[in-house]
């Protein structure tokens, strides 16, 4: 069984990996007109999916390699912590495989990209709930580099 801090050390990186994908949705989103919305889309539905994939890895549950957001919920230890439907979460697994690649959709609205933000904000209060306080406190902190000022 991997030591506590290794563990913390993965779930630290799968957090700050989901925060990253969140940031670049955010940012993304104000490029307005201009805005790629199936990229502000798949980064909404890849923060989610690491979000979920951090609280797995902190209860020490084996997940399979899947984008399919339901298939990763049925695993959590508390899986109606969660407030996303089963649309949402179908919805979700189209921004992370259909829309990435040319053919046959329809182009995103700026209004349902702004929507697939709210949700993984939503999600990511409610899967945050489920980690360590440590975790969080230590992503939150400014990184400063030694010997500059803050």
């Amino acid at each position: 069984m991997p030591e506590r801090a290794e563990v913390l050390a993965v779930v630290q990186q799968w957090v700050q990996k989901a925060e990253n994908d969140l940031k670049t949705a955010t940012y993304t989103l104000q490029l307005k007109e201009e805005c790629p919305t199936d990229t502000v889309c798949f980064h909404a539905q890849q923060c989610i999916e690491k979000y979920l994939k951090a609280v797995l890895v902190y209860n020490g549950v084996d997940f399979p390699r899947t984008h399919n957001l339901s298939v990763l919920i049925v695993l959590l230890p508390q899986p109606s912590c969660l407030s996303l439907t089963t649309a949402e979460q179908e919805r979700l697994a189209d921004y992370a495989t259909t829309t990435r690649y040319p053919g046959d959709y329809e182009p995103i609205p700026v209004g349902e990209a702004r929507q697939a933000v709210r949700l993984a904000r939503r999600t990511r209060r409610e899967l945050r709930k489920l980690l360590p306080k440590e975790i969080l406190q230590k992503l939150s902190r400014p990184k400063t580099k030694r010997g500059s000022r803050a």
